[in-house]
């Protein structure tokens, strides 16, 4: 195999299976009193904000940690001095009757490494600025000087193997997608193959001392990058016949609110579905007790998961799950084919009587100019079921009718049907130019799969009832692979409306995890009532399932609608409100559409970790910024007050500024 090439797919080879639910086996290694593995509960685990020198500050943001659900916390150890007062914290957490497990957190400072793992129950290393510092270098290395560069890192690292194997302390080996070593990059570019190999290097010295007590991570803040890499980390393991170690997911910087829970289950729940996962942290840019909640809210949605109904077996893998490749589907209207993919709203049961009530999906009636205009995330389509909208649509929107209400209709350029399969087969009559057809993989089966081959004017609307919803629907993507068939798709997921925040990271796992496998041509979610609510309430609901909807196309990759921002969640060692600061910045930039902004609180989460970040705000002082250009820094010591007007002025200097009131994107129809 080449090392720049992933290994040929087969059977099952990166989780225990492709369509059933079902853990992947691990060894179990001992954190404290609270062991991982697959023998046990997925644990949950967050990260302290607090100056780890605080020692009465951290101790009281543990508990509170502790009370919202974490059974692991990371503390961060940048020096010697941080890891020294660990031993502090411990004790004080000790005296309140606090037990819980606490892992240093390292980055460059090996003897930090060597003092904490005396005194907490864990360390975090990152094999990329463990051993090596950062510059940005290309080598050309020859096979010897590679194997040079290795020893030196074998002789850096085997003090602390022996210090955890002495003191029984676990240790994780988490790679990060941003912060590969110029080493690595050099060799295996910046791909989840070298993400791999830069924990693998790691993880065999580790085995020739006969150390075992490690969990495994492989994060990054590109959701198909970070699944990627975790898969292919499996498959190596298993390859290499090295230990089944544990698994930490997480998914770095992945912001604030919808936007970073939308991406952490994008990530996370992607790999949750195919049993991958041991431990989860979610990484909001929010107070660290906010973080234990949505993992758990993650994790448990798997805890009777195996009781699940048949999914047909899968004989062969017919994609690469190592490489993200859009599934190639025709062009049908302005769905598949190089086509964004689409929204659907559903106001099916909701009903459409006023103009008012599409601003909730985008779309806004100016009453002065007598125009529409629609925002980066209108709607491309409208569900109105069995009754049509009562007014002409804007351009930007069109309106998909059941098709018994659609043939009453004289509109077949504006207006197209939703057919079950039944209906498709017995229509006399249908749209020219699209038609939708709704059902689920027993109802598109292959007798109407080879129907429907050479049908240039049919999107498939697929749907499941089945517990396991992701892994079916993905059974059936890879069907249309086996049988060559290119017709669009839109994944379409009913949620019951008193979900709350699950909402989010329930469609967030079932949607995402087929669109970082290159599967969907668009989404459509639909509201399951479980009681009755207002038309007020209604539309604000289709409001936020609008949102949505076009927070997990961002998530994924696949359509950018909005600015993008990867900021870090905080820890001891950031230099400004991480929260305020960036509040502040997606104040003034919100409107750029699909620029992506890195805020990091320190330069350890600085270039590196920002990754494909397009601009960069790290902190390198009390109150100093450094300003990157993707990589690069431009500006460096600039002063946290002036520091966004500096950020803006370079997008500026770029031609990548439009001015709020200007918005290319707000469009009039």
């Amino acid at each position: 195999m080449s090392i720049l090439t992933a290994p040929e797919n087969k059977l099952n080879i990166y989780c225990p299976s492709l369509t059933e639910y079902k853990r992947r086996k691990t060894i179990t290694i001992n954190i404290g009193d609270i062991p991982m593995g697959s023998d046990y509960p997925i644990r949950i685990q967050s990260m302290t904000t607090v100056d780890t020198m605080d020692t009465q500050g951290s101790i009281d943001e543990v508990i509170r940690m502790v009370e919202s659900g974490c059974e692991y916390v990371r503390i961060t150890a940048p020096s010697v001095k941080e890891a020294q007062n660990l031993e502090n914290i411990r004790k004080g957490l000790h005296q309140r009757g606090i037990f819980i497990p606490l892992i240093a957190d390292i980055h460059f400072t090996p003897n930090a490494a060597e003092l904490a793992a005396r005194i907490v129950e864990k360390v975090r290393i990152n094999p990329g600025n463990y051993a090596d510092r950062k510059r940005f270098e290309v080598i050309d290395y020859t096979d010897s000087s590679y194997a040079a560069e290795l020893e030196r890192i074998r002789e850096k690292f085997i003090p602390l193997i022996k210090i955890c194997k002495e003191y029984g302390t676990a240790m994780r080996i988490g790679t990060n997608h941003g912060s590969l070593s110029d080493r690595i990059l050099s060799r295996y570019g910046d791909t989840p193959l070298g993400m791999v190999e830069s924990a693998l290097e790691f993880l065999r010295i580790c085995e020739e001392f006969n150390y075992f007590n490690i969990a495994l991570s492989m994060k990054s803040s590109n959701t198909q990058v970070m699944v990627e890499a975790y898969r292919l980390l499996v498959q190596r393991l298993d390859q290499e016949g090295l230990k089944p170690y544990p698994l930490h997911l997480g998914v770095t910087e992945a912001g604030e609110a919808e936007d970073g829970r939308i991406k952490s289950a994008v990530g996370i729940g992607t790999l949750l579905e195919d049993g991958l996962g041991d431990t989860v942290r979610v990484s909001l840019t929010e107070a660290p007790e906010k973080e234990a909640p949505v993992a758990r809210a993650l994790v448990e949605r798997y805890n009777h998961r195996s009781s699940h109904e048949h999914i047909e077996v899968i004989e062969s893998c017919p994609i690469n799950p190592f490489q993200y490749t859009k599934r190639e589907t025709q062009e049908v209207f302005n769905i598949g084919g190089l086509n964004v993919p689409r929204v659907i709203a559903d106001y099916s049961d909701l009903g459409v009587e006023q103009y008012d009530d599409l601003k909730s999906i985008g779309h806004f009636f100016l009453p002065v100019p007598d125009k529409w205009a629609m925002n980066d995330q209108g709607a491309d389509f409208i569900y109105s079921g069995s009754k049509a909208i009562p007014f002409m649509l804007p351009n930007g929107l069109k309106e998909i009718l059941d098709h018994p209400q659609w043939i009453q209709h004289k509109d077949r350029t504006n207006k197209f049907p939703a057919l079950t399969v039944h209906e498709y087969y017995s229509a006399t009559e249908t749209s020219s130019q699209l038609n939708f057809i709704k059902g689920n993989i027993h109802q598109f089966n292959i007798s109407f799969l080879e129907r429907i081959r050479d049908d240039k004017n049919i999107v498939l609307l697929l749907h499941s009832e089945n517990d396991h919803a992701m892994p079916e629907m993905r059974r059936f993507f890879y069907r249309l692979v086996e049988m060559k068939i290119k017709t669009p798709v839109i994944i379409q997921r009913t949620y019951e409306t008193d979900l709350g925040d699950s909402l989010t990271l329930y469609s967030a796992t079932d949607i995402g995890g087929l669109l970082v496998d290159g599967f969907g041509d668009g989404t459509l979610l639909s509201p399951d009532f479980q009681y009755p609510i207002s038309q007020k309430e209604k539309i604000k609901l289709a409001a936020s399932y609008n949102s949505i909807a076009f927070g997990i196309l961002q998530a994924a990759r696949t359509r950018m609608s909005k600015t993008e921002y990867i900021s870090c969640p905080s820890c001891g060692r950031t230099l400004f409100d991480l929260q305020e600061t960036t509040a502040m910045i997606r104040k003034y930039t919100e409107h750029l559409k699909g620029l992506k902004i890195g805020i990091m609180g320190c330069i350890v989460n600085g270039p590196g970790e920002m990754a494909d970040a397009d601009y960069g705000y790290v902190g390198m002082g009390k109150d100093k910024i450094a300003l990157y250009r993707g990589q690069e820094v431009v500006k460096r010591s600039v002063t946290a007050a002036k520091a966004v007007d500096e950020l803006i002025e370079l997008i500026k200097e770029d031609g990548r500024w439009i001015d709020p009131g200007k918005d290319e994107t707000f469009k009039l129809s």
